[in-house]
């Protein structure tokens, strides 16, 4: 069931982070780390009066917040019981698997209902380590997310989550939440995953700010909005992620976009998640449209085309290693096709924008993409990664020394697929002049966003110099 209202006696996030029972738990878990090591055991018997101390205190925690917490009663009950088996069975390799069932937040999707997670767990863009940590959160879903998600974008198992307070393991880029990542005897078939929204807003709200005043960039009034509002900007991106989420197994699929376990070209991955995205713009410019749909809804449907276009172009673009960077490559792809289709441009050193002109060119870029899988249905592995490699070359330019870009006649096409992907490059496709010296100046703002908040983020950080 999906609820639709929060109790109004019920404590807060806010109010639950404040209480004493929720600092002392959050201190306990981050001294319990300090002798777990990254499967989350503890091996070492003379760490094991400390562990034990800590998640006695961890157990008294939560069993003090659980009153507060009555829609996570069972899972936390069970998470105090796996707990106690952890100890009891010597404190191996923690498993969690029985209190992680119970945890279903998708359930109870309600604006501004708290949950306490705790696993040992690792962090996506954070943590390798199964760490026992500790995230206090609430749910952000508004009004107009309901009404899409239940008439147009069904997507059962989306939660777009608030942070409120959090161990170690995410005070780091990471900005997911998923069942997956929890130490388990066994592999659960998965039911929800979430997304802060909260930091996905912050970190853009500061890295836009930033790249406007660098490249002299003059936004739209709904868009500078954007930057002065945290609600607005978080609600934004909780409407792209709920379609870019259920994009991924939707659509004409060559069978798998991500070919689960099985190696290939990073390229393959950018136009993945870039499909995802461009799918989030291009159905966000019908909702617009739609005389039928929410003025909230509407309003937000053009603020998801603008942050679709800035955090591509000014943080994906740039963010991360050049070893691999699909996000990254995302981005240039995105830059470079609005450039060479003439409604982006860099002039006299200000970077400008057709805004009338954007939206066209964008929905073509994703025909193309959506062109690329639809063919690839009927194509073998190594025709489909081919055509990839020319969609995305014939926009950007390859790396010099790529072998790849001297076509089919230079690759092992005789040999394994395996061989093929060994022969991309870690930076296949290498940053433009614009962007080595964009990178140069927004390294540190970028830097800057790593474990920022919905709270954190009304300190924005002095511009960088032009």
């Amino acid at each position: 069931m999906t609820v639709k209202a929060r109790d109004e006696l019920q404590l807060q996030a806010a109010e639950i982070r404040a209480l004493p029972a929720w600092q002392e738990l959050k201190e306990a878990a981050i001294d319990l780390q300090q002798v777990q090591v990254k499967d989350g055991s503890v091996p070492e018997s003379s760490d094991h009066a400390r562990a034990n101390a800590n998640i006695d205190k961890i157990v008294a925690s939560i069993q003090q917040l659980q009153s507060h917490l009555p829609h996570d009663n069972e899972y936390l009950g069970l998470v105090v019981q796996d707990f106690q088996k952890w100890q009891a069975a010597g404190l191996g390799e923690p498993d969690f698997l029985d209190s992680l069932l119970a945890f279903q937040p998708q359930q109870w999707r309600i604006n501004g209902l708290p949950h306490l997670v705790i696993f040992p767990m690792y962090t996506q863009n954070g943590s390798t380590n199964r760490f026992v940590e500790a995230v206090l959160i609430d749910v952000i879903w508004p009004q107009f997310i309901d009404e899409l998600e239940s008439t147009r974008y069904s997507n059962k198992l989306f939660v777009p989550v608030h942070f409120w307070d959090f161990t170690p393991g995410y005070d780091t880029n990471s900005a997911v939440l998923f069942p997956e990542s929890v130490a388990v005897r066994s592999t659960p078939s998965f039911s929800w995953g979430a997304i802060f929204a909260d930091r996905e807003a912050a970190r853009f709200r500061r890295v836009l700010k930033a790249a406007a005043d660098i490249t002299s960039l003059q936004l739209p009034p709904d868009a500078a909005a954007l930057i002065d509002d945290q609600k607005l900007c978080q609600e934004t991106f909780v409407m792209w992620d709920l379609i870019h989420d259920r994009t991924h197994m939707r659509g004409d699929l060559p069978f798998d976009p991500f070919m689960i376990k099985q190696r290939m070209p990073y390229f393959l991955y950018s136009l993945e998640e870039l499909r995802c995205d461009l799918t989030a713009f291009k159905e966000s410019v019908l909702v617009e449209r739609d005389e039928t749909a929410s003025a909230e809804a509407r309003k937000h449907a053009k603020l998801v085309q603008y942050a679709v276009i800035f955090d591509r172009i000014f943080r994906f673009a740039i963010s991360g290693s050049r070893v691999r960077n699909y996000d990254g490559l995302g981005g240039q792809l995105l830059f470079a096709w609005l450039h060479q289709h003439r409604v982006l441009h860099w002039t006299d050193g200000k970077l400008s924008i057709d805004w009338k002109d954007v939206a066209p060119v964008v929905v073509e870029l994703a025909i193309a993409v959506e062109e690329l899988y639809w063919r690839s249905i009927d194509r073998p592995k190594t025709a489909h990664w081919l055509a990839a490699y020319e969609l995305i070359s014939t926009t950007l330019t390859p790396n010099p020394a790529s072998v790849w870009a001297k076509g089919p006649d230079a690759l092992p096409l005789d040999e394994p697929p395996r061989g093929l992907t060994d022969q991309v490059l870690d930076d296949e496709f290498p940053l433009s002049m614009f962007y080595e010296a964009l990178e140069k100046k927004m390294r540190p703002v970028i830097e800057s966003t790593a474990g920022i908040t919905g709270d954190s983020s009304t300190q924005l950080p002095k511009e960088a110099s032009a």
